[in-house]
């Protein structure tokens, strides 16, 4: 019998649709087309850039194929300025990068990870869907192709941290009845807190309904004893508010 599964994508398979995220590369030997279910992919020809999916890049990085380059926010001086803006605005995520002119009545919306949100001409001030774990994969198979890996390392480690750190704290506030912006968080960082935003939300759903079963018991037991609970209800009302 199968163990059911958790609600939502598991981290594994939010990397693996992370590996369709287009990223730039630098041939090192010409190859030809392929033909690929998302589309062909044009002959590469050394040193002309291309933009082709990240486990495509991965592939050829790792057979010594091609070089990657790095997006321009995954570099220390945009992961800087990131994460002071996470550090100094306590509420809020880091705006995510900028959505492309609306396409025309006869194609469909682009949406990661089918945005060049990761390629060399990307936005260096905003991280994309996909961030932390398209920084973790190509740190770990093409650390030589970034100018400072261990300070781009660093960074990430320090903006998960912090992130994370939001994303608890806002949970808080659901317990005032209140609403908590999540916009600009990324996919791994959803994954990762699902499972704790989701308990919070239950635990904070049987509370509510217990204290309301009990109101109810109250009110019907004085009514069978002959009294009004309008008053004592009424109270309750204006502590909670």
């Amino acid at each position: 019998m199968a163990l059911p599964l958790p609600p939502g994508l598991t981290p594994p398979e939010i990397a693996f649709l992370c590996e369709m995220e287009l990223v730039t590369i630098i041939p090192r030997q010409r190859l030809e087309a392929l033909e690929l279910l998302g589309g062909p992919l044009k002959p590469l020809v050394p040193p002309q850039r291309a933009s082709v999916p990240l486990w495509h890049a991965l592939l050829l990085k790792r057979q010594r194929r091609a070089n990657i380059v790095p997006p321009p926010w995954l570099s220390p001086e945009p992961l800087t300025a990131i994460l002071d803006h996470e550090t100094k605005y306590g509420d809020t995520f880091s705006p995510p990068p900028r959505l492309p002119p609306a396409p025309s009545s006869n194609t469909l919306p682009f949406a990661p990870p089918f945005l060049p949100s990761s390629t060399a001409d990307a936005a260096a001030d905003a991280l994309p869907y996909h961030w932390l774990e398209l920084g973790e994969m190509l740190l770990e198979a093409a650390a030589d192709d970034f100018e400072d890996s261990d300070s781009v390392r660093k960074l990430l480690r320090g903006l998960r941290e912090v992130r994370m750190a939001k994303l608890r704290q806002g949970v808080e506030v659901l317990d005032a009845a209140g609403g908590f912006e999540m916009t600009g968080v990324g996919g791994m960082e959803l994954g990762e807190a699902r499972a704790f935003i989701t308990g919070v939300i239950d635990g904070l759903r049987k509370i509510a309904a217990s204290r309301e079963q009990q109101k109810r018991d109250r009110d019907r037991e004085e009514r069978e004893n002959g009294y009004s609970g309008t008053a004592d209800y009424d109270d309750d009302e204006m502590e909670m508010q």
